[in-house]
């Protein structure tokens, strides 16, 4: 196999697995929140959530109809050898991936003005799907981790970027976080959610931290600020499809980035699914 053709392959199979299967922090923190609801209906909520990931991974199947828009995190090892079309490849591995899974067709047709309008149509092929820029990172190591984040469009309707004002007190901050993801979890309607924040000096910042946080968020790690943010989410009672109960929030990942001396912090928040973070993550090592 070339180097060319094991890219591609390993893109492709990351997407499919983040396209179909939770990872087993998922399995425990559903389990967990299942153990925990009160409600009846929030438990029926719950458990047909882990049936519906169980079908999914053994039939490679969606997790969700909406099957997402891939956004893929790059890491760059230091001392790692980056082969020549490494981008290229990439891009090739997210087409070929969307193709086999295949992704809900998505893509629209047309100039600038008919993609805005979607006057023109959509294209019929899964593939025809563009990936988002890629968000490159520098890290230690002679290796490159790539990981493909697949969002759907619900979030993107909750999430928002905007300035606070912090007034000297990084409580003012949390609770503005707090009023966000309760605002976004109430009118989600796919709930338990996932909250994922970034914080940092531009919205461009902010935004490429909030991706980051979805990318290495672990559920059964919650530092006690992306605690304290679920448990006040959490305590709105909206509950798993908006039904009631106690689980509104399965759990909060948060990446807050270097800062600048200002009167704001720039917040983005993307207010995932009940499948998010749609992940997988691949490791590559040429000579």
């Amino acid at each position: 196999m070339t180097v060319h053709d094991q890219i591609v392959t390993q893109t492709a199979e990351a997407l499919l697995r983040a396209s179909t299967v939770f990872r087993s922090d998922q399995v425990e923190a559903y389990r967990r929140a299942l153990r925990d609801e009160r409600s009846d209906s929030g438990r029926w909520v719950l458990e047909k959530i882990i049936e519906n990931a169980s079908v999914a991974e053994v039939r490679r199947l969606p997790l969700c109809d909406d099957t997402g828009i891939p956004h893929v995190l790059i890491e760059i090892g230091t001392e790692a050898v980056v082969p020549r079309g490494f981008l290229k490849a990439v891009e090739e591995g997210i087409a070929l991936g969307l193709k086999e899974l295949p992704g809900r067709p998505m893509a629209v047709k047309g100039d600038d003005e008919e993609r805005l309008g979607q006057s023109a149509g959509l294209h019929e092929a899964s593939e025809a799907l563009v990936m988002a820029p890629p968000q490159l990172r520098s890290v230690a190591g002679e290796a490159i981790e790539l990981t493909v984040l697949m969002y759907g469009g619900g979030p993107e309707i909750r999430g928002k970027t905007l300035r606070v004002f912090h007034k000297h007190s990084a409580d003012v901050v949390v609770d503005e976080m707090i009023a966000w993801g309760s605002e976004g979890a109430r009118l989600l309607g796919c709930q338990p959610c996932v909250l994922a924040f970034g914080v940092g000096r531009s919205n461009l910042e902010a935004a490429s931290l909030s991706m980051e946080a979805m990318a290495k968020g672990v559920f059964s790690r919650q530092s006690p600020l992306e605690k304290r943010i679920t448990d006040g989410v959490n305590e709105s009672g909206v509950g798993a499809l908006g039904l009631g109960g106690d689980c509104t929030v399965l759990g909060t990942f948060v990446k807050v980035g270097p800062q600048r001396a200002s009167g704001i912090r720039v917040v983005s928040l993307r207010t995932g699914c009940c499948f998010d973070p749609r992940r997988a993550t691949t490791t590559f090592k040429f000579q």
